[in-house]
């Protein structure tokens, strides 16, 4: 029977259990012992294996946990670091993904129930003859339920987790293994709910608390997507060692490396699929490391088992919103619009990074928000860091496809809100006002970003002037507008019917060479050529206007017969 792709499921011992697939990255625990740091934070964009490697360590370190689910496993043939390490410690694991709550008493009831539920798996407490009545009794304050919500005050949730580090530590006579998991969603909640100075006090001092200066603390790890400041919430926290996408160690691993991919491919057969899996799901770099993401592999892999001739979809794009992105887009200046014109067609920009923000600060400037998008994914490095920063780059198609999407959403937002030169734009199009619509094309082209590309063939270029201005045209409800209409002996590009029998013919062409005026003519010469007049007649229009249009990167003209 074939193995089953994990999707959706980042638990370590479910995937080991029940014959899923698994890129084995359990050489990730012999690096973090051998690099040893008291507190350790690794920053990955969402869906790259986060969660899943915290189940790993939990699944490795922990009591009673199974050795046989690593049988066969990288990690196994570490026969001495297995023997000292493997299933010997305690070991608190939360995700904080679901502290997401609109308000900051939800968020609170949220924490309190993430660390209620994990100190519940540890009810050998509530009876330990190694603690004292009162300890055990702090322990009942830490999971005590009332109406099926936990009940801990607020002093208690402050300091839940030091608590139960303590009190396993004097149970287990061993030191605790901390692991906590997406450790920025609350503050991403909380800033854009509006209650952000609360939320990063609470996490600071529950942090701190169990962080800083707590014997009872092995070691902790801790993941997330943006790298926090320390004067946000890991004040006075002298031993946390950061390890970001900048990094080259730990690089291999979170996601799909090169070699990971192609044992996956030849494990299901699917090694005439790599070029495309490559051109849309790798590009990344972490580190010296090349990367795919893993999320985008297995969806796309395990659409190709039941049908081979399945295209590659935006999986990643998809999962999550991408409102950081359309902060971006909003915020572009001129200068900022062309640099991501230049990301579409394929080059680098270079950038400084700051890669320790404060969520106050994320888009409080443009500069901060090239620094999140390359933290969370959506930009990538290329080549070695320069001493004036990054050079950064759409990692490949599927990131690209996305923003292109959001520029065109964007646009369609920005026009709509001018309602004044959209009008006089679709009303110079039956007066026949030639040089009028040149001039709104040229605001339009100048004031926009574009997204043809430098690398394709020269329709695939018209197709976004084309679709620029049928979008523009289309906010005139009342006219009947077609895009490659069958008219005459052919298809026009745009084809407009107005209630006043008016009829418009709309050819685009885009000058490779940037002689507009001979693209012009040309498009002229097509209409007549091919007799798209007469299809618009048959329609009952009375009056017909053709009009020839030609683009050259930001530049425009048109042309009108009558």
């Amino acid at each position: 029977m074939i193995k089953k792709f994990p999707i959706g499921i980042d638990g370590f011992e479910k995937i080991r259990t029940n014959d899923f697939y698994y890129v084995d990255k359990t050489m990730f625990i012999a690096e973090l012992l051998e690099n040893w740091g008291e507190v350790n934070l690794f920053t990955r964009p969402r869906r790259f294996g986060k969660s899943l490697n915290m189940s790993m360590l939990k699944s490795f370190f922990e009591i009673g946990g199974s050795r046989v689910l690593f049988e066969g496993l990288k990690i196994a043939g570490e026969k001495e670091l297995c023997e000292k390490y493997q299933c010997k410690f305690p070991v608190v694991s939360i995700s904080l993904k679901s502290v997401d709550g609109k308000s900051y008493p939800e968020s609170c009831a949220a924490l309190r129930r993430v660390i209620g539920n994990e100190a519940l798996r540890f009810y050998a407490l509530s009876e330990s003859e190694a603690l004292l009545p009162s300890e055990r009794e702090m322990y009942r304050a830490l999971t005590s339920v009332r109406d099926g919500k936990f009940t801990m005050a607020d002093e208690s949730l402050v300091d839940s987790l030091r608590t139960l580090t303590q009190l396993l530590t004097k149970h287990y006579g061993q030191k605790v293994i901390v692991l906590i998991d997406e450790y920025d969603v609350p503050l991403d909640k909380a800033y854009q709910e509006g209650f952000y100075d609360e939320m990063a006090g609470l996490i600071r001092n529950v942090f701190s608390n169990v962080l800083k200066s707590n014997d009872s603390l092995y070691f902790a790890v801790l993941t997330g997507c943006l790298r926090i400041s320390k004067e946000s919430i890991f004040t006075g926290l002298n031993n946390l060692k950061v390890h970001t996408i900048a990094d080259t160690r730990y690089d291999e691993y979170f996601g799909f490396t090169e070699a990971d991919v192609d044992e996956l491919l030849a494990f299901y057969g699917l090694e005439a699929h790599k070029n495309t899996i490559r051109d849309w799901y790798d590009g990344y770099c972490f580190g010296k490391v090349s990367v795919y993401c893993p999320w985008d592999v297995i969806n796309y892999c395990d659409e190709l088992l039941s049908n081979p001739e399945a295209q590659p979809q935006n999986y990643w794009a998809n999962t999550s919103g991408n409102g950081m992105v359309q902060r971006f887009i909003g915020k572009a200046d001129k200068s900022t619009k062309n640099e991501i014109e230049r990301l579409l067609d394929g080059e680098v920009v270079y950038k400084p990074v700051k890669q320790e923000l404060t969520y106050k600060e994320l888009d409080t400037t443009i500069d901060n928000l090239w620094s999140v998008l390359f933290s969370t994914g959506y930009l990538t490095q290329r080549g070695k860091p320069a001493e004036d920063g990054f050079a950064l780059a759409i990692p490949n198609k599927e990131i690209k496809r996305l923003f292109i999407d959001l520029v065109k959403d964007w646009f369609r937002e920005s026009t709509r809100a001018d309602m004044s030169r959209i009008a006089s734009f679709c009303e110079a199009f039956p007066a026949g006002n030639a040089e009028r619509i040149g001039e709104l094309l040229h605001d339009y082209l100048w004031d926009s970003i574009s997204v043809r590309d430098t690398a394709v063939r020269r329709n695939m270029k018209e197709n976004f002037y084309h679709g620029m201005v049928l979008g523009l045209l289309q906010s005139r409800s009342d006219w009947l507008i077609q895009s490659n209409a069958e008219l005459g002996e052919g298809y026009s590009d745009i084809s407009v019917c107005t209630p006043e029998k008016i009829g418009i013919i709309i050819e685009l062409k885009y000058a490779e060479d940037g002689k507009l005026e001979r693209s012009c003519e040309e498009a002229l010469c097509q209409i007549a050529e091919r007799k798209y007049e007469e299809g618009l007649r048959r329609k009952g229009m009375k009056k017909v206007l053709k009009y020839g249009m030609a683009f050259w990167e930001k530049e425009c003209m048109v042309k009108v017969l009558l």
